[in-house]
């Protein structure tokens, strides 16, 4: 597999995120080291964003969500990448160190930014109901699923919606996203 070349700096948690990540991209990794972000970390992510833009890719857990706000709320205009759960769970364990590289690359190529977009068609409740993304049997099945194709995250009813029009996602591409997991399964 070649390496991809990255320009924005990846902000990972730690160092077994690092390694994996080195088996499928070229980049600036910075590690946050958990919770406790020291002082000359958050300098270096600052540079970094200031320099070149950074793309914070944290696990899928309580624990990364939580660190990904911290560092979002700094940097909001950060691109954030996201893996599904089932692509970082080996024995149990959920961490970006147990993606396959293929998983990694493909995450990192779905990164997107959080500013919200100015427009008139942004997603609302009631098309993610008739899309069948809530309030029925089986929608948070198909929100995952549409979330991992999107690569936007998981999330309940509220939390995808925002983050559908964070990211710019209109109804027609979340249509696309059903349309190719369903082709998937």
């Amino acid at each position: 597999m070649n390496k991809l070349s990255i320009e924005e700096a990846i902000i990972v948690e730690g160092r077994d995120d690092e390694i994996a990540l080195r088996k499928a991209i070229d980049a600036l990794i910075i590690k946050t080291h958990g919770f406790g972000i020291r002082k000359e970390t958050w300098t270096l992510i600052e540079k970094a964003y200031r320099e070149k833009g950074i793309i914070v890719f944290t696990d899928p857990d309580f624990s990364g969500e939580e660190i990904r706000r911290k560092i979002t709320s700094r940097f909001p205009e950060a691109k954030q990448a996201y893996l599904p759960l089932e692509e970082a769970l080996l024995d149990g364990d959920i961490g970006v160190e147990n993606a396959t590289p293929e998983a990694i690359l493909e995450a990192i190529q779905k990164a997107h930014s959080t500013v919200e977009r100015e427009s008139d068609d942004k997603v609302t409740m009631e098309d993610l109901l008739e899309l069948g993304l809530t309030g029925v049997d089986g929608s948070a099945a198909r929100r995952t699923k549409a979330a991992a194709v999107l690569g936007i995250g998981y999330g309940n009813s509220k939390t995808f919606l925002k983050k559908v029009n964070a990211f710019g996602i209109d109804k027609e591409a979340l249509r696309r996203a059903l349309n190719e997991e369903e082709n998937i399964e």
